[in-house]
């Protein structure tokens, strides 16, 4: 069986902490690979390592730091099929929905090339007579990535360009379940010329990032994944002394308004519901349909859930491949036959597909639930699968109480033809990615990804100007060169600006 190693000091090794995980192949339940988890000796060695490479880096200057950054960006843009051929093995999405993962990641790329001009401070020329004042950005030091199963190219590439190129090193943890998608960039980054120790790969599970969270050589941690364990890496992690940024869940909602043309929303919907499986964090779970255009939605939505292709993400014309693991197969298809008990109607039942020549895969076929309520179980939880729920109320204030009374604030949607309703919706909603007639509305790199309430715990984004601002420190200085003077003088009063 393939064995997926860690990466420490620039080079694959082995994990010795007798401990592993399996890896199958979500279209076929294969075992595919074995993932040795590193040894708690490994892991200091690791982070050892990264503050010495760290001690070094954050002297480089920025125009070395960006010709790597460049060189990685050209070897990610030319490999880009390689990298989009791993994730869907490990992972299960289609070919196309890796690649647009892939140019996604390379975007971020992108964006930290421009260092040079992402550090720049401020200066302000006398600000009292013969003093300046000015500001500097520098590096935090070693900084942490725990990232998700669904997204093992894209999501640590919200982090470790912006990191790398403010002068930090970087030790990702990634997903167990599709991890090989980290070593394929860790290799990328030798071949870039990142010197060694500054991007670090080590496997684990739980027991790992809890050591993660507490190590003294960790200056910060940023973390991608359920609302449940993020909160408890950032009370972990905070309580050690740690910067935390840490994106939770989500429940993200699309309102349709009755003036919305039903075709291009139910178009919108069933792509942002059932893209990936719906394995998104930005996926469209509940469609909020604001009378009298629920029923001619819902008709519309199951016409075209009809026509998807389920299969195997490698292969040609498939739409939707499956669920990651059995275990997650298994959680999904039970949320269906709760929200059924407690009152919703199964519009559309996806539980018995079953998939020609792909008989032991994790498939769930794309699921409608109807008339449901806020206070069901498949509403207040994140499924975190296949599954789109549609609520229906009656008028816009009611929607956007709707969407403001849910704990989640990731990202929601508004269709509409009506400008002011789209104002007052972007204005009224309490969620941090808004979309007007934009079901998935995840920005673009230049722009920051984050959450609202219990999406998001800390007060930086990943990404853009917040990850620049979350990967440095800022220093304030004061300057000032007198004069050879015979005259001296002693003032003990608070300075002030004269």
């Amino acid at each position: 069986m393939r064995r997926v190693d860690n990466w420490i000091g620039g080079a694959a090794v082995a994990g010795a902490g007798g401990r592993a995980e399996i890896v199958t192949d979500p279209a076929d339940g294969e075992e595919i690979a074995r993932v040795d988890f590193a040894s708690p000796a490994q892991v200091n060695e690791a982070l050892t390592g990264a503050r010495a490479a760290f001690e070094q880096w954050r002297d480089t200057s920025l125009a070395a730091r960006t010709k790597v950054l460049f060189a990685f960006r050209q070897l990610l843009d030319a490999r880009r099929d390689e990298v989009a051929a791993v994730v869907t093995a490990e992972h299960g999405k289609t070919r196309d929905d890796a690649l647009g993962e892939v140019q996604r990641a390379l975007e971020v790329v992108e964006f930290a090339c421009g260092a040079p001009h992402l550090l720049k401070g401020a200066h302000s020329d006398n600000v009292s007579t013969g003093v300046d004042a000015y500001s500097i950005h520098e590096p935090v030091g070693v900084v942490v990535g725990i990232t998700p199963f669904n997204f093992p190219a894209m999501v640590p590439a919200w982090m470790f360009p912006v990191a790398l190129a403010c002068g930090n090193a970087f030790v990702l943890k990634p997903s167990e379940k599709d991890p090989s998608a980290s070593l394929f960039m860790a290799q990328m980054w030798a071949d870039a010329g990142l010197p060694e120790g500054l991007f670090t790969v080590l496997h684990g599970d739980r027991e790992l990032v809890e050591a993660l969270l507490v190590h003294p050589e960790v200056d910060a941690v940023s973390f991608v994944g359920s609302t449940p364990v993020a909160r408890r890496i950032y009370d972990t992690a905070t309580g050690a002394g740690k910067r935390v940024q840490a994106l939770g869940g989500a429940k993200n909602h699309m309102v349709v308004l009755p003036d919305a043309d039903l075709d291009v929303a139910a178009d919108a919907a069933v792509s942002a519901a059932y893209g990936s499986a719906g394995e998104r964090c930005m996926a469209i779970s509940v469609v909020v349909a604001v009378e009298p255009s629920a029923d001619g939605l819902v008709e519309r939505i199951t016409e075209r859930i009809g026509d998807l292709r389920v299969g195997a993400g490698a292969e040609p014309g498939v739409e939707m491949g499956p669920l990651v693991t059995a275990e997650h197969l298994d959680r999904v298809r039970g949320y269906v036959g709760v929200g059924e008990s407690e009152g919703a109607r199964v519009a559309v039942d996806g539980r018995d597909l079953v998939v020609d020549g792909h008989e032991k895969g994790y498939f769930l076929g794309p699921t409608l639930l109807d008339c449901v309520d806020p206070a069901m179980t498949v509403y207040r939880d994140e499924i975190f699968g296949p599954v789109l729920s549609v609520v229906r109320v009656d008028s816009f204030d009611e929607a956007v109480a709707v969407v403001n009374a849910n704990p989640y604030g990731n990202g929601t949607a508004v269709f509409t033809n009506d400008g002011l309703a789209a104002r007052r919706y972007q204005r009224e909603v309490q969620v941090g990615m808004i979309g007007v007639n934009v079901p998935i509305p995840a920005p673009m790199a230049y722009y920051s990804f984050g959450g609202w309430k219990q999406s998001l715990f800390g007060d930086a984004h990943v990404h853009g100007t917040d990850g620049v601002r979350f990967y440095t420190r800022t220093k304030a200085i004061t300057a000032r060169w007198p004069e050879p003077s015979p005259e001296r003088a002693i003032e003990l009063g608070f300075p002030t600006a004269t």
